[in-house]
């Protein structure tokens, strides 16, 4: 069975479409197709979703920002989604929507909705226990921050925290004879772990690229939204970045918990001064991070702060998640 499955959402329901036999990312599903704009998330329990609604605004956000006069049919794009996340075959999936600038002819589909499946596992807790590393992306910056394109997907480097498909027998990719090639996405699925403790990834690379200010200060990563904590109070980018949803749930979890919070990005020069920091996203939720650039943050364990934070952020999903239709 193919690690993906794709489909075409149309006013008849969702119409499944050829896989390439060669996909090994969301990214090779879109070969040839006019890029638009998108969005990923996962599943919880299997067919249920987190603040479902909020992630199909930022897409139609998303699709105003470009001057686009498209209207999405979110009753059908619901019902198509419920569909096909039920009827999946793995436990819990990685879900992608896209919205094409045009219709996918090279799919033989004249529908611009397309919604992709691939099978999902949550980081391991190892990776909560221990922290990752995190490097600076050069020169990488998002054109329109408050627009999701599919195109900036393609552009981002490869990280240890990428998703890389398993091989037949359960093997990770770069074990399997004549796998030379990571190739970029936009989420973690099955992660690799990243460097602790001054070691590289299994992959020789940074769990995460963070994307910096012409000022020099830390924004966001290529896929995740960043946070930091210093003397007791969280920092996270106010402007000039995705609004992560993920993010928008932890800003409230954060004022809830009683925890200063400050809406200023973290100059990279002064990283080294933090004493906790993090990543947050739909896959990873709040994930800690003990390096950044090889600079170790705090004590090279993950912060008290940082835990606090993910305990109310699970205990919020699990009160929260739904299905995308009745």
């Amino acid at each position: 069975m193919s690690e993906f499955q794709l489909f075409a959402v149309e006013d008849a329901g969702p119409r499944p479409l050829p896989v390439p036999p060669e996909a090994t990312q969301f990214t090779d599903l879109y070969r040839g197709l006019p890029l638009g704009v998108y969005d990923a998330l996962r599943t919880f329990d299997h067919n249920k979703f987190l603040y479902l609604n909020r992630h199909l605004a930022r897409t139609e956000r998303s699709m105003a920002l470009l001057g686009w006069s498209y209207r999405l049919d979110r009753a059908r794009l619901l019902r198509a989604l419920h569909a096909v996340v039920t009827a999946a075959p793995w436990p819990e999936m990685r879900v992608r929507i896209d919205i094409l600038a045009g219709p996918a002819e090279a799919l033989g589909a004249t529908s611009r909705e397309l919604i992709a499946l691939q099978p999902f596992a949550p980081p391991p807790p190892e990776l909560y226990a221990t922290g990752v590393a995190v490097a600076f992306a050069a020169g990488l910056a998002r054109e329109r921050p408050l627009a999701k394109t599919a195109d900036f997907a393609e552009r981002r480097p490869a990280t240890g925290g990428l998703e890389r498909r398993p091989t037949a027998d359960g093997r990770p990719p770069e074990e399997e004879a004549g796998a030379t090639e990571q190739r970029p996405e936009e989420e973690v699925a099955f992660p690799i772990p990243s460097a602790v403790g001054g070691r590289r990834s299994a992959v020789g690379l940074p769990y995460e690229y963070l994307l910096l200010d012409s000022a020099g200060r830390i924004l966001e990563g290529t896929g995740t939204n960043f946070w930091g904590v210093r003397d007791g109070v969280v920092y996270t980018a106010g402007e000039g970045v995705l609004e992560g949803i993920t993010r928008e749930i932890l800003l409230q979890i954060i004022s809830e918990l009683g925890i200063p919070l400050r809406l200023e990005a973290v100059s990279a020069a002064e990283s080294a001064a933090l004493d906790e920091a993090a990543l947050s996203g739909s896959s990873r939720a709040f994930l800690p991070v003990i390096e950044i650039a090889g600079q170790t943050i705090g004590d090279g364990r993950p912060g008290p702060l940082t835990g606090r934070i993910l305990a109310a952020y699970n205990a919020f999903v699990a009160d929260n998640v739904k299905v995308a239709a009745p």
